[in-house]
């Protein structure tokens, strides 16, 4: 193992990135479903994906911003523990993503704007999933959301779980609330990997540059949606009216380009990533 990887990070990096991690997760944060309620007017849920079941760790349908038609897939945690069994605490299924993406070329066949919610740990793990292709699935999301004609809007609202959320995270705009966090792997795995004990996991926090502020200097995500109090969960309607004037500032930028232009924007945004010079 590289000194790098066993080098802990500086003093005060990694209980900050900890204390992210644990509002992200805090057991009142506003949860998709929240903030489509205080976003979007007529929303009219959509379900299943035309091939095996409904998912409802992911919700989908149409609504209205602001007057403007739009159409939204979104993750969706429990709160109390018969909603966690019923949403699969969040972790969606292929059914999942296969509904998702089937809203989405939807949106773009009438020409409207998509906005999707990042929530989640990861995708569903389980024999049942892989064995109905939850890798194809994530995979051919990755491909397709690329391709939309239409205004793609990105906003990682707390946890964003490695694929499980870059499945529905291919967006002209990433957006993320100030608290979230959005990583390749959880804390504790990572943990368990690199230091082999998951009690690291504070230390794997700092290291996997996971809160909005490693990202946005990073250059992945577009921008952070500051958050009031101490957090989300301190004042639902207010984190909402952030995310309306940031969510409305993107429509209206993203309104002037055409599809093709689109479709360019949001492929350069993403071959970007990962690419470094040194001169």
């Amino acid at each position: 193992m590289s000194e790098a990887a066993t080098k802990p990070p500086a003093p005060g990096e990694a209980s900050d990135a900890w204390q992210r991690v644990q509002l992200a997760r805090h057991p009142k944060r506003p949860h998709s479903l929240d903030y489509i309620q205080r976003l979007f007017t007529d929303f009219q849920e959509i379900h299943g994906d035309r091939r095996f079941a409904d998912d409802p760790a992911i919700v989908c349908g149409m609504g209205f911003f602001e007057g403007r038609p739009i159409m939204i897939a979104a993750q969706q945690k429990g709160r109390d523990t018969k909603q966690k069994l019923y949403r699969n605490f969040g972790m969606p299924k292929p059914e999942g993503y296969r509904k998702a993406l089937r809203v989405m070329q939807l949106a773009a066949k009438f020409g409207r704007p998509i906005l999707t919610l990042l929530d989640t740990p990861g995708a569903y793990p389980g024999i049942d999933a892989e064995e109905r292709g939850q890798a194809e699935a994530i995979a051919t999301n990755l491909r397709e959301m690329a391709r939309l004609r239409s205004p793609v809007v990105v906003i990682c609202i707390g946890e964003g779980g490695s694929g499980g959320a870059l499945a529905l995270g291919v967006g002209n705009r990433v957006y993320m609330l100030e608290n979230a966090i959005y990583s390749v792997i959880s804390p504790e795995s990572c943990a368990a990997i690199i230091y082999r004990d998951a009690k690291f996991a504070e230390r794997a926090a700092a290291a996997l540059k996971l809160t909005a502020q490693d990202l946005y200097r990073l250059g992945l995500i577009d921008g952070i949606i500051p958050e009031p109090g101490e957090g989300a969960h301190t004042d639902w309607d207010a984190a909402a009216a952030m995310i309306r004037v940031t969510l409305r500032q993107a429509l209206d930028e993203l309104a002037r380009l055409s599809p093709e232009e689109l479709v360019e924007q949001r492929f350069e945004k993403f071959r970007r990533m990962g690419n470094f010079f040194a001169e």
